[in-house]
């Protein structure tokens, strides 16, 4: 089995003789965020969070993705928050690609290593502490739940990328595949964090256009992207972000496996009032 890689980025700027002219786009149906453009000079601190910096890759904005935000998180050794998140109407889903965090529920306390995922349930009270002699670096998804009358809340859920199973897509013999962390019939949950694989060559065939929005960060690996009607190529450390019906599709074209973590909402009916 290949060993999974996790990329994270680095920040530091580039020397005055580099040349600006880059990959980074904003559209009307998507957003490409270049690895190469998160820098030092875009990170944010955030309240209650001690030895850390952030890079706001996505947030809700009116009349493009609406539902989510999605952090990059690097936490010095010892840092951490025990106050990390001020909504308690929020859910969250920790991804861990470099280093090891405690993350604290209660008085229970869990060791979560690179490939680690934890989901997080609103009003959870969960605490996070950066392990070790060097920095932690990590996903964190944040995204406001919707309850549903009749429909209990979801538990926390520890797992794993190398514990969990990539599913087969049908008919591609293993070679596009998802690494599911929630069962997606779980009507609890409302939204979906994976890792989708596509081996050397493989591609999705056909241009998906759907009701959800999308965060992708390339884990490992190059492709070429179809995002609306521009074919754009990306690597590891790069963000897709794409709004609710933009059209994608995707070849696999490097020498090893393409991955990607993925964000999608699920499993509610659409509001029906502006704004939801």
């Amino acid at each position: 089995m290949t060993k999974p890689s996790y990329f994270s980025p680095r920040g530091g700027l580039p020397g005055q003789e580099a040349l600006h002219t880059g990959r980074a786009v904003f559209t009307e149906a998507y957003a490409v965020i270049p690895g190469g453009v998160m820098r030092d000079i875009v990170t944010s601190a955030l309240p209650f969070w001690v030895g850390t910096r952030t890079w706001i890759i996505a947030r809700p904005m009116t009349g493009f993705s609406e539902t989510f935000a999605h952090y990059l998180m690097e936490v010095a050794p010892g840092g951490g928050s025990d106050r990390p998140e001020p909504d308690t109407e929020a859910q969250a889903v920790i991804f861990v690609t470099e280093g090891a965090v405690e993350i604290a529920l209660g008085e229970i306390a869990h060791l979560v290593e690179p490939g680690g995922y934890a989901y997080l349930p609103p009003g959870s009270g969960w605490r996070l502490r950066a392990l070790g002699e060097e920095p932690a670096r990590f996903h964190w998804l944040r995204k406001r739940y919707r309850a549903v009358e009749g429909v209990d809340a979801p538990e926390a859920i520890l797992a794993s990328d190398a514990e969990t199973d990539p599913v087969p897509m049908p008919g591609t013999d293993g070679r596009w595949a998802t690494t599911r962390f929630v069962d997606p019939d779980d009507l609890r949950h409302d939204m979906h964090v994976n890792i989708v694989t596509l081996e050397p060559g493989a591609c999705i065939p056909f241009e998906e256009t759907h009701v959800m929005e999308h965060g992708l960060y390339v884990l490992e690996g190059k492709a070429v992207y179809r995002l609306n009607r521009d074919w754009v190529e990306v690597e590891a450390g790069d963000y897709m972000w794409l709004r609710a019906f933009c059209p994608q599709a995707c070849y696999a074209g490097g020498p090893g496996r393409f991955r990607y973590l993925l964000y999608k909402d699920v499993n509610r009916h659409p509001a029906l009032t502006p704004g939801g």
